[in-house]
């Protein structure tokens, strides 16, 4: 009896431990968090990975990838490449901004079947951009199943802000939208106390909107986690339920010393 429950403790906690690693973020990380007359292709990397552990998973050539400016859409998904992130397939772009603006980039992947959770995984992923000092119409959203649109400028913002956005689902106010929170890591430069620091989680309040102060600079991903209303087979033709998560990525800027 003794064997059993010490062999049955081992699996929960190896159980739990899975569980609380278990964060996936689409993401779109560019090399320059703001466009400048000096360095006008922005280069940007498509990949779905645990962010903070720096766990790559492979991604197939997503289904949709366009950037938003003005309420204008230009497709960007022909221009996409084979790269690697964190050792695994993703993809990546170089786009020459050629005007002042705010460009909303976004990316919708191929379902990715998760078998851990029993269902399919779509990360509509977006990261803002501003180009040549304009700010405006970085508050819109550009109309995804799910989506954050933030209440904070996703630009221009030191570590120590605290960033505030709204979930939206189906174009309305998401209430008590769970959202997790994760610091891209790279390079390892960070480590956390415990399995529960590496994703952080918010409860938002009746009207989508929450709150979350970033301690580091670096990139910070934001993601409303739901289920949508309708299933996707899996791998052996069976019908199942698909999570849905709205993912944001904004920079945090440390203070620069003259």
């Amino acid at each position: 009896m003794k064997r059993l429950s010490i062999g049955l403790f081992a699996a929960l906690a190896l159980l739990t431990t899975a569980n609380q690693s278990q964060a996936h973020f689409g993401m779109i990380i560019p090399d320059q968090p703001r466009v400048t007359p000096e360095k006008r292709t922005v280069e940007l990397a498509l990949s779905f990975s645990h962010p903070f552990e720096e766990i790559g998973m492979d991604m197939t050539k997503p289904a949709r990838f366009y950037v938003m400016k003005d309420g204008q859409t230009t497709d960007l998904l022909p221009n996409l490449q084979e790269t690697k992130v964190m050792d695994h397939l993703a993809w990546q772009s170089d786009y020459k901004v050629k005007r002042p603006g705010v460009y909303h980039f976004v990316m919708e992947p191929v379902p990715y079947w998760e078998p851990s959770e029993d269902l399919s995984i779509i990360h509509y992923t977006k990261v803002i951009i501003p180009a040549f000092g304009s700010e405006d119409g970085w508050d819109q959203p550009v109309g995804l199943p799910t989506e954050i649109v933030p209440r904070l400028r996703p630009f221009g913002n030191y570590a120590g802000n605290s960033f505030s956005g709204q979930v939206l689902l189906n174009g309305k106010p998401f209430p008590g939208a769970e959202v997790e929170v994760e610091l891209y890591n790279k390079g390892q430069k960070y480590e956390a106390p415990s399995d529960l620091h590496i994703t952080q989680v918010i409860k938002a309040d009746s009207e989508g909107v929450f709150s979350f102060t970033c301690p580091l600079p670096g990139w910070w991903g934001f993601s409303a986690l739901s289920t949508a209303d309708y299933k996707l087979k899996n791998p052996q033709g069976e019908e199942k339920d698909v999570e849905q998560g709205a993912v944001l990525w904004t920079y945090m800027d440390a203070y620069m010393e003259r």
